[in-house]
């Protein structure tokens, strides 16, 4: 497959009386937008705000983050989610760098997050650098939750290829050229390089706690080989309310910083031979079967070394030193990628599980770490909802707008594929 990201830089975004892009500016018709993302099945009320890096501004509850994009002469739509199936990975697509769709609306889990445009919060979310528009969703009456997540990731998407459309005649300076060959032809090209997978673990728990690859919900599959490109392209799309913190929303997917390391050694120090895409599941005998299959796909492909990410914690930390387990002990390196949960003083056990084979960590933060937030001038949503939030609690948030939370609930502080703003310093 090769695959080509066109980026449109934007560094400015305003409503206006059509949605098109003129030099780096993007206008909004605000009135057009609604009119569409209203006709979304079990959508009921939209409404749409702007919030810019530096302003004073809450998003909360945040459901998602999308990345507008258009593809070349393919269809643009979310294969098996917001239209029909079609392969995505290969060919052209125009990106609208540092534009994002943020979803908000009445909570539907309580593991959704914040965003703070400003100050202290702005440090600890990389989606406090991009110009987002926000939509807040106001699902039809009495639906059941699944429901209700269900009309709001499908109005969220629905922005993105809105929005996307105004890319449709724009020229990019900026490209980036990606391509991984099927692995014989692989093998054949780069016989000296050490083979390497990336094996990228997602939750699939149920209750919320789901990932869609080409509208399949992960907890119906066994681990499965993708080719990388296909999950930067819009194959895998968010649909959980797992821990707002390290939750990977459909931007982080869209932009999967392991993904896109890995990329920049194919052909120079490693050979990039794939994803396997791994399902988090909850029941023991599901955890066994996740792991003898995700050991026997990389097995197959011949791999040296992998790269495990995890998403969320808890739980899933057992799917992860298991996968490390066996990996190494199949004589395949593995290296981990994984956040902390070690209580507010940084002193308990980071992990839910330890093997003596997961040696190679890379952590990405400390979940349970406490930040101030300072009141904001403007909320879009509602801030209250943090006290029901992961990482909230009740009197959380003072009279006077003040919030101590937890990482927890800020949404992509500790995000487990790398799109975040923490960094890991050895002494």
């Amino acid at each position: 497959m090769k695959l080509e990201l066109h980026n449109i830089i934007i560094d400015e975004v305003d409503f206006g009386d059509q949605t098109k892009i003129e030099g780096q500016k993007l206008w909004i018709n605000k009135e057009e937008m609604i009119a569409e993302l209203e006709k979304v099945p079990d959508v009921a009320k939209v409404t749409i705000d702007l919030a810019r890096p530096g302003e004073k501004v809450r998003i909360v509850p945040v459901k998602d983050v999308i990345e507008p994009r258009w593809r070349e002469e393919r269809f643009n739509h979310y294969p098996g989610v917001t239209g029909d199936l079609g392969q995505v990975g290969d060919g052209v697509t125009k990106v609208m760098k540092n534009v994002a769709v943020v979803t908000i609306g009445d909570i539907v889990g309580f593991q959704e997050g914040v965003v703070d445009m400003w100050g202290e919060g702005a440090k600890w979310t990389p989606f406090s650098q991009t110009l987002n528009v926000v939509v807040d969703i106001t699902p039809v009456e009495n639906l059941e939750p699944h429901e209700h997540e269900k009309a709001c990731r499908v109005a969220g998407l629905k922005a993105g290829e809105y929005l996307g459309k105004a890319l449709e005649e724009m020229t990019a300076t900026d490209i980036e050229k990606h391509e991984i060959a099927d692995v014989k032809s692989s093998i054949e090209t780069f016989p000296d390089l050490p083979r390497v997978a990336y094996v990228q673990m997602m939750i699939a728990q149920g209750l919320l706690h789901d990932v869609y690859i080409y509208g399949v919900d992960v907890k119906q599959i066994l681990p499965t080989l993708i080719n990388p490109l296909e999950e930067l392209d819009g194959a895998v799309v968010s649909g959980n309310c797992v821990a707002a913190c390290d939750k990977i929303t459909t931007y982080q997917h869209q932009n999967n910083s392991v993904i896109k390391s890995l990329l920049k050694e194919h052909g120079k120090t490693i050979n990039f031979v794939g994803s396997i895409m791994v399902p988090e599941l909850t029941t023991l005998d599901g955890k066994f079967r996740t792991k003898d299959f995700t050991i026997k796909l990389a097995q197959t492909l011949g791999v040296d070394g992998a790269i495990v990410s995890e998403e969320g914690y808890g739980n899933p930390d057992s799917d992860l030193v298991m996968i490390a387990e066996g990996l190494e002990k199949s004589g395949i390196q593995a290296v981990l990628i994984t956040d902390e949960c070690s209580g507010w003083d940084g002193d308990s056990q980071p992990l839910a599980d330890a093997k003596p084979e997961a040696k190679a960590v890379v952590s990405t933060g400390n979940v349970s770490h406490l930040v101030h937030l300072e009141p904001a001038e403007k909320i879009l949503g509602n801030d209250k909802a943090l006290e029901n939030l992961a990482g909230g609690w009740d009197g959380c948030v003072s009279e006077d707008g003040t919030i101590v939370c937890e990482l927890n609930a800020v949404i992509g502080a500790t995000s487990e594929i790398g799109y975040h703003n923490l960094t890991v310093e050895l002494k």
